[in-house]
């Protein structure tokens, strides 16, 4: 009979250390997933920043400091290794196209421009795109890191290594609007 018991637990402990390794290995490709989600959305904005670039540069000559730091921060946004240094020049790009938005407003010609209403239309739907998805992402890794530090779960996640993932945030300096200055 003890036997039987002891055999029972045992069982009993290995499913739950599948359930819960295969568990882990599920929110941790949830997470891959939410943040692939998030840099589809990032390529699409940066797909769109040249035509809204070469829109407001011609309208807007002395800002080439502005369209040129654009160019650099899609460069290392593509070279860029982890997640929060991808999140920091999403940050800053965010605050250079708001920049460039508020350039525009003081070009009348340039906000008639059909192209120009366009491709600024355009890149509000991919900001609140870009909102949701890192809004979405940030909710997975809530997830995940809860099941890595929670007891039990904790042991198994620190014997296969299991690591918290980091949060999707903008630096406090990126989050104070562009400052314009002409």
């Amino acid at each position: 009979m003890v036997g039987y018991i002891v055999i029972g637990v045992i069982v009993l402990l290995l499913l739950w250390l599948i359930f819960t390794y295969n568990r882990l290995i599920l929110l941790k490709n949830r997470v891959r997933n939410n943040w692939s989600q998030v840099d589809v959305v990032l390529k699409n904005r940066f797909d769109l920043i040249p035509n809204l670039v070469e829109t407001v540069k011609g309208y807007a000559a002395h800002e080439k400091e502005a369209f040129t730091r654009v160019s650099e921060l899609r460069t290392q946004y593509a070279s860029a290794g982890s997640v929060q240094e991808q999140a920091a020049v999403s940050g800053e790009i965010s605050g250079l196209m708001s920049r460039l938005l508020m350039v525009a407003e003081s070009y009348p010609e340039l906000k008639a421009n059909e192209n120009f209403l366009y491709l600024k239309q355009q890149l509000t739907a991919i900001e609140d795109k870009i909102r949701f998805a890192r809004q979405f992402y940030n909710d997975t890794v809530e997830a995940y890191n809860t099941a890595v530090m929670s007891f039990p779960t904790n042991m198994l996640a620190g014997l296969f290594n299991f690591k918290q993932e980091r949060f999707f945030h903008i630096d406090e300096a990126e989050k104070s609007g562009p400052q314009v200055k002409f």
